[in-house]
């Protein structure tokens, strides 16, 4: 049996971007993230009540490391480059943790928080594990397993994906999905109508997760998953691109995801903290996308762009 040991940062919430960065730079797969913002409404679009959370300006975020990682040096090289952070965010509230836990009690713990939760009109995210949920009327089903790196599908960046993908899909399209994770989009745009997916991720957890969550929704074998660093290499032509990673690295694929965009196509960007958006748009701007919708979340924000060469058409424009 593997044992994990966890690292939990305790930071405000304008360092979340930078310091999920630094923790997956030292060697985490992923990151988990607390973040009361998230339920700053009790009651959402269909009807789902959420837990009544005291907000707060800190988020709590937690990476995980496999035990031969020696947990207390690393500890200390995440603090020192914590502190070389402080002339660009507060540290003020700052705490740094560490737990151990076995990988079978980890998976318990996940499965207490995670419910069937109905993100969009027609698409549920369901646990693998949870076998009596049925869906009703056009309601389609996502069995999502997060495995021990990736999230539920139900943070805001992943939501407002899902938002833009109901929005751009109209049925055979093929699309990239750029840092597929959990593979959970891959499976949205599926049941959306795209004819043909190709998603790639740099993590060859990643790939393995993915696929073994596209196994759990039969039906959907145009789903190619690959491995790859992001656009880099790729000649496949899309009518969509879809990436929900951070800002500093969405902004690096902004040329390759237009030279592989068919014309009228979109690119869709999200996992961008409020700050960080400017940057995003100017760099799909300069690669010659036209930005359609901005979608906004608490501190999140998501981006359809579109390559025309009638941006008086687009909507917005």
């Amino acid at each position: 049996m593997n044992n994990w040991n966890s690292i939990t940062i305790k930071i405000s919430r304008e360092a979340e971007e930078a310091i999920s960065a630094l923790l997956i730079e030292a060697g985490s797969a992923g990151v988990e993230i607390n973040d009361s913002a998230d339920y700053l409404n009790h009651e959402d679009q269909f009807g789902e009540v959420l837990p009544e959370i005291e907000q707060s300006d800190f988020v709590e975020i937690t990476a995980y490391y496999p035990e031969n990682m020696p947990i207390v040096e690393l500890k200390a090289e995440i603090e020192h480059k914590i502190a070389n952070l402080s002339d660009y965010f507060s540290l003020t509230g700052l705490s740094v943790t560490t737990n151990n836990l076995s990988e079978t009690n980890w998976a318990e713990a996940w499965k207490k928080y995670f419910e069937p939760a109905r993100i969009t009109h027609d698409l549920t995210i369901v646990p693998s594990w949870t076998e009596d949920y049925v869906a009703t009327g056009s309601e389609k089903l996502i069995r999502l397993d997060p495995g021990m790196a990736f999230g539920t599908g139900t943070h805001p960046t992943t939501k407002m994906s899902l938002y833009a993908l109901e929005q751009v899909l109209r049925g055979g399209e093929t699309l990239l999905d750029v840092g597929t994770g959990s593979g959970v989009l891959s499976v949205a745009a599926s049941y959306l109508g795209a004819s043909e997916i190709f998603a790639y991720d740099i993590d060859e957890v990643a790939v393995r997760v993915a696929l073994e969550n596209i196994q759990l929704n039969p039906g959907h074998e145009k789903i190619h998953v690959s491995a790859n660093n992001l656009l880099e290499g790729i000649d496949k032509k899309a009518d969509v691109i879809v990436a929900n990673i951070l800002a500093d690295i969405l902004v690096l694929m902004t040329e390759d995801a237009f030279r592989l965009v068919k014309e009228e196509g979109y690119l869709i960007m999200s996992g961008i903290i409020a700050d960080k958006a400017d940057i995003v748009i100017a760099s799909a701007e300069k690669a010659g996308f036209f930005l359609e919708t901005r979608m906004i979340q608490g501190e999140w924000n998501c981006l359809i762009f579109k390559k025309t060469e009638n941006r008086e058409a687009v909507i917005g424009g």
